[in-house]
């Protein structure tokens, strides 16, 4: 071998691991990432042991640890570190947490009568249960003495953690996860469940679908099949292109303007001018964020159907115009179904990305609280006006907007979990779909 073929060698080599030791590296940052979603998420919902600190001054404060740090020290000095304990009872004390100086602390137990009290309102209550009232109405004594009268009714849950066993500790897990998933917010966001937002994210996604499957399609179909190639045509697929780099928040404005203020505001002229001066379609709900995102996704949709388009042989459509099926029949019953799955990969990555999207939809219909589904039993069934929630805008409310942003850090870990576990399922199902497509259709060279 000589030195240029050694060197050509040489090169090949250094590339192929540079590109495999870059995929490994997005392996493993994806892999990271998921896992530390899962260890904060994922336990989120774990009952914690309840502990009662005494303190050196003769107080004593109970609640669940959560943290432990070290405190910075001058130099030459001793060690000291200190522990952040969820004290709850905010309607008591105020404050959610509590951070104490490991030094002060004089003993730590785990009482096992201990319980955590889990409530519709102002969060957890710590303490000692003292009297059950006839009513079923709970008096509480807390760690500082105080008593609190709890209703029956304002309970979610009475768990004592510390004297648990596995199997009771499994079955608080899923009361919570159930909860979670299942139950409305409430407490600003910050307790109860998510469902309305997955409902909300699910939801809009499909609707995206049905608008921009059509918008997509036919037009990667006229440019690619009826459209005289030529200088008009290249400039139609450099804007294509150019809009998938157009940021989101400007689809918003124009999904304002045009169908919340155009297309809506004249329904509401037409067909709900008694209700007027307040709008039902002329004003954001998940019919226009639909549409939205629709036109936010459909560059990638039409690029990848015209990709889809190239790669079915040339010979399959000879083929069906020499039997006698005209233009129109050879492309419905043979060119589409063999580029469906370049058609289905588009709808996967515009799903992708239509769920991730929280900008746009803060101008054209998603809300902090939506008390009212866009389905339900009440005719007409399917409430397309009305506003909605998303998992995006509940992760970003939870997390920055939320009053109590410490106490919903777990939140924020288990619905950052849950949008990414949405999305998942619904790509697999579209991918599932799509290569058996592709089995159907071995010809199509996709």
């Amino acid at each position: 071998m000589n030195g240029k073929n050694r060197r050509a060698d040489f090169s090949g080599r250094a590339m192929t691991w540079l590109t495999g030791g870059t995929l490994a590296f997005n392996l493993v940052t994806v892999a990271g990432l998921l896992a530390l979603l899962v260890w904060h998420g994922g336990g989120a919902f774990w009952p914690r042991p309840i502990v009662l600190v005494a303190l050196t001054d003769g107080t004593s404060v109970m609640g669940e640890v959560h943290d432990r740090e070290e405190i910075p020290q001058e130099r030459g000095a001793a060690p000291a570190s200190r522990i952040k304990l969820k004290v709850g009872n905010r309607d008591l004390g105020g404050a959610e947490f509590r951070w104490l100086d490991e030094s002060l602390i004089a003993s730590l137990t785990r009482p096992p009568d201990a319980v955590v009290a889990e409530r519709m309102e102002w969060g957890n209550l710590y303490g000692f249960v003292t009297a059950t009232a006839e009513d079923g109405t709970l008096t509480v004594k807390t760690a500082g003495g105080e008593e609190k009268a709890v209703p029956k009714g304002a309970v979610v849950r009475l768990v004592r953690p510390n004297a648990l066993t596995l199997a009771g500790k499994l079955g608080v897990y899923a009361a919570r996860l159930r909860e979670f998933l299942l139950d409305d917010p409430r407490e600003s966001n910050t307790e109860g469940g998510i469902f309305p937002a997955i409902f909300g994210t699910v939801m809009m996604v499909f609707l995206m679908s049905f608008a921009v499957l059509p918008l997509g399609v036919l037009a990667a179909l006229y440019l690619r099949e009826y459209a005289r190639q030529g200088l008009m045509v290249r400039i139609v697929r450099i804007a294509v292109n150019n809009l998938a780099g157009v940021p989101s928040i400007v689809f918003g404005v124009f999904g304002l303007g045009f169908f919340v203020y155009t297309v809506g505001g004249s329904i509401d002229r037409l067909f709900f001018a008694d209700q007027l001066p307040a709008p039902t379609f002329g004003t954001g709900g998940i019919l226009w964020a639909a549409l939205t995102l629709a036109l936010l996704t459909v560059p990638v949709v039409i690029v990848a159907t015209e990709e889809g388009l190239a790669a079915v042989p040339r010979g399959v459509r000879e083929g069906s115009l020499a039997l006698g099926a005209t233009k129109v029949e050879t492309i419905v019953k043979v060119v589409l179904p063999a580029a469906a799955p370049g058609i289905l990969t588009g709808m996967i990555l515009a799903m992708a990305r239509a769920a991730g999207e929280v900008a746009p939809l803060m101008i054209v219909g998603m809300v902090k609280l939506a008390p009212a589904l866009p389905v339900d039993g009440t005719a007409p069934f399917v409430h397309l006006e009305r506003k909605f929630m998303h998992l995006g805008f509940h992760i970003f409310d939870v997390g920055f907007q939320s009053p109590n942003v410490e106490a919903t850090k777990p939140l924020v870990f288990a619905t950052a979990l849950l949008l990414i576990a949405v999305v998942t399922v619904v790509n697999l199902a579209a991918i599932t779909l799509r290569n058996r497509l592709r089995r159907k259709y071995t010809t199509s060279a996709v």
